[in-house]
């Protein structure tokens, strides 16, 4: 996938396929370390150890549609040739948690690509799930959290009203371009 977004969304998507009820992702940039940090952590129903070791395994799926899962192996990958670091930690029947890190500068690291979309996208596709994302640079940060606008807009106003749905694109952009102040990921 060309974009960290992108790999985002497919680990979400298991994370949904896991029977998750809460997903967080944190995307946090910081440029004295110079790094660029992931985090998915889901309250599915987990891994066991074998488990775990077949998710990195290109040619291991689950899934009965294809036989081969490029996902997360990609992902892990494209981490560890920018210079970063990848791991899944998981138990059994508690959740989920992948941690992707990226060298900030390097120039083998795939751009960061439409993060306020992915997660507008995950959020409009399963509204029954709560989702928080953090993104962060520098110490500037910002959170959003469907819990947050399931209270304000209730139990029968829909996400994927239009309304609703131009807010939330609007929310992430004008915050993630806030937090960016100019700078580009």
């Amino acid at each position: 996938m060309p974009e960290i977004s992108l790999n985002i969304l497919d680990v979400a998507e298991n994370s949904v396929r896991a029977e998750a009820d809460h997903i967080t992702i944190d995307v946090s940039a910081d440029s004295a370390a110079d790094r660029l940090t992931v985090l998915i952590i889901d309250d599915g129903f987990g891994m066991d150890k074998e488990q775990v070791a077949h998710v990195i395994d290109p040619f291991f799926t689950t899934r009965t549609t294809r036989k081969v899962g490029l996902g997360v192996p990609f992902f892990k990958l494209a981490a560890e040739l920018s210079g970063g670091s990848f791991e899944i930690d998981s138990v059994k029947g508690e959740g989920t948690t992948v941690r992707a890190v990226f060298g900030l500068t390097n120039v083998d690291r795939m751009p960061l690509g439409d993060i306020s979309g992915t997660i507008k996208t995950l959020i409009m596709m399963h509204e029954d799930i709560r989702f928080t994302f953090r993104f962060g640079y520098d110490g500037n940060a910002f959170e959003l959290d469907t819990a947050e606008l399931r209270e304000i807009l209730g139990d029968d106003i829909s996400f994927q009203e239009p309304e609703v749905s131009a807010y939330i694109s609007e929310y992430l952009e004008e915050n993630i371009a806030e937090v960016l102040d100019g700078k580009t990921i």
